[in-house]
């Protein structure tokens, strides 16, 4: 049988449906939108799921696409509010992961763009920051343009800040079409760059920074074959055999939104600006805006 890929837990979890359930799921609502939470508490059922021991939260931001009343403000709120328990005190680096130049790998860096950053200035004018949190944003790009590791490049930015935590930013692979662009998923394990597409690199996690990394992702790609598999068992067709994925042309694509252009920016504004307010809890949102934009 295929084995169907994903980056969100939620779905890893909904995949195992058939052999018995793992892990520990919970349900919730924050700012009028649906949070799905699944813990993942033994290394049996995180082989099981593809995915490392530890909590992920996936928000339900579909009212954003919908553009529904104060959807905006109410998606930066809840996703500030997810963030904000996850994070220790002190400085913290920002990492925005992917490749600008490609729209649906770009809400890392178009994410960390919108992040307020403030370890210069308190270091320039401490008596006008000293109440902010210092943070730094880096937008690391990827192996290709820079010939750097974005990994290894985090880490050395890393060494020189000393951050508290890092928080990493980057697209995310999903199974369901509804979910691209629609949801976010934060997880306290850290996250493998070019994981999404199958290209996975140097690891950023606690063990590789030494740290804290606090992981937000976003599907913005589903599987060609993966999305195959599910039409053709949703309309009684059985499932696709990995025989049949190698005979089958969308084994090797990547399908994305029409409109994925303003859903990328949508969500890269969201995340900025929530990362912000998680970091800088005494701002407003429309006070942060008039600093940002």
């Amino acid at each position: 049988m295929l084995q169907r890929r994903t980056d969100l837990a939620l779905e890893a979890r909904e995949l195992q449906e058939k052999e018995g359930l793992c892990g520990v799921s919970d349900q919730g609502v924050l700012e009028s939108y649906p949070l799905f939470s699944v813990r993942i508490e033994s290394e049996k059922d995180a082989e099981k799921l593809g995915k490392p021991v530890g909590t992920y939260h996936t928000l339900d931001l579909t009212g954003l696409t919908r553009r529904e009343e104060d959807a905006f403000p109410r998606a930066v709120r809840a996703l500030a509010r997810l963030l904000a328990p996850l994070l220790p005190e002190g400085p913290v680096l920002v990492a925005g992961l992917g490749n600008r130049a490609i729209t649906p790998d770009a809400v890392g860096p178009l994410a960390a763009d919108r992040v307020l950053v403030t370890r210069h200035l308190i270091q320039m004018a401490p008596q006008h920051f000293q109440g902010f949190r210092p943070v730094a944003a880096l937008a690391a790009g990827v192996l290709g343009t820079t010939g750097v590791e974005s990994g290894e490049l985090v880490k050395a930015v890393a060494e020189k800040v000393s951050p508290a935590a890092v928080i990493a930013i980057d697209a995310l692979a999903a199974r369901r079409l509804e979910r691209l662009c629609a949801t976010v998923q934060v997880s306290d394990t850290g996250i493998t760059p070019g994981s999404g597409v199958g290209n996975h690199r140097f690891a950023l996690d606690r063990d590789s920074l030494g740290v804290p990394v606090i992981a937000v992702g976003v599907p913005t790609v589903v599987d060609g074959a993966t999305l195959a598999a599910d039409l053709l068992e949703e309309a009684g067709q059985g499932e696709l055999e990995p025989q049949g994925l190698r005979e089958f042309p969308g084994g090797t694509l990547m399908v994305t939104p029409k409109d994925i252009d303003q859903r990328v920016s949508d969500m890269a504004k969201v995340i900025g600006y929530a990362v912000s307010l998680a970091l800088q809890p005494q701002l407003t949102l429309e006070e942060l805006e008039g600093l940002v934009e």
